[in-house]
């Protein structure tokens, strides 16, 4: 087939360009091999196929038994799969690799996605790789492809954070490395939430929510006041809050003395009866009391 002119391939680009993402699926399907190869219009030793995908035997394989992993519809790379379609592939490539230890008599079997021409993609259809593996085999010398300390460093620092935020979990940091990153997080984090404190309505003091005093205080009579509420009414603050011990003032004895004789109630002193001038009695007076 002669290739395309300069002409012929800046229209193919422009074309290419207004495409929808659906058109141009569908013409990536169209020149798709392993599309071929799924809709049987050329030959391949099949292994295993299911509604979902199909598995082939590689015709230029690493080892006997290579076996490549096919989903039946077409997606470019990895992120165009479906989430359903993956854990379908996972579950299937399981059975595969169970199947290739027993039946290749191999130690391991090694699972490998090339996901994009960096990564070493050539076909522009996503599938998995199965490769039974025996020990000191050397199919693939990793030794040879480690990359040195420092840049594995630099490639983890880069991608760590973004992938913890992505699944959702969290980084366990050393201790040494803890203080910095408070550090640093300390700046975005937000303001910390307004401190309440509680009192009574006929309370003269006010105590944070979990002082002894405020716990006592019975739910129909409790308070609930901001630092500036509090701070701008008549209380005074709790040893809770304020750090400081109560004074506690003795009182002067001569004056407690003074205070208790006011409290108790004076005895009134008994009025003595009016004493009757003792006079004597005349002869006629006593004379009077018989008539």
């Amino acid at each position: 087939m002669p290739e395309p002119t300069e002409e012929q391939r800046k229209q193919w680009e422009e074309k290419i360009k207004n495409m929808s993402p659906e058109e141009l699926q569908q013409l990536q399907k169209q020149q798709c091999i392993f599309c071929q190869i799924i809709a049987e219009k050329i030959p391949s030793k099949k292994v295993y196929e299911d509604s979902t995908c199909l598995a082939i035997l590689d015709i230029n394989p690493a080892v006997k038994g290579h076996i490549l992993l096919l989903p039946k519809e077409h997606y470019a790379i990895m992120p165009q799969v479906p989430e359903k379609v993956l854990r379908h592939l996972s579950i299937v490539t399981k059975n595969l690799s169970q199947v290739l230890l027993k039946v290749a008599r191999a130690d391991g079997t090694t699972v490998f996605i090339a996901n994009g021409a960096a990564a070493g993609q050539r076909a522009q259809h996503f599938f998995l790789h199965l490769i039974p593996r025996k020990a000191g085999d050397g199919i693939i010398p990793a030794e040879e492809r480690l990359m040195g300390a420092e840049m594995a460093l630099k490639v983890k620092t880069a991608i760590e954070k973004k992938l913890l935020m992505l699944l959702g979990g969290k980084k366990e940091i050393p201790r040494e490395e803890s203080k910095k990153e408070e550090m640093k997080e300390a700046r975005v984090q937000p303001a910390p939430e307004q401190e309440i404190f509680v009192t009574s309505a006929a309370a003269k003091r006010y105590h944070k929510e979990k002082c002894a005093f405020a716990q006592n205080i019975p739910l129909e009579n409790k308070v609930i006041l901001s630092k500036e509420e509090a701070e701008r009414s008549a209380r005074k603050p709790c040893t809770c809050v304020s750090g400081k011990r109560i004074p506690l003032v003795k009182p002067d004895k001569t004056e407690q003395k003074n205070e208790l004789k006011k409290a108790k109630p004076s005895k009134q002193k008994k009025e003595d009866k009016p004493k009757r001038a003792k006079e004597k009695a005349s002869l006629d007076d006593i004379a009077n009391l018989f008539r």
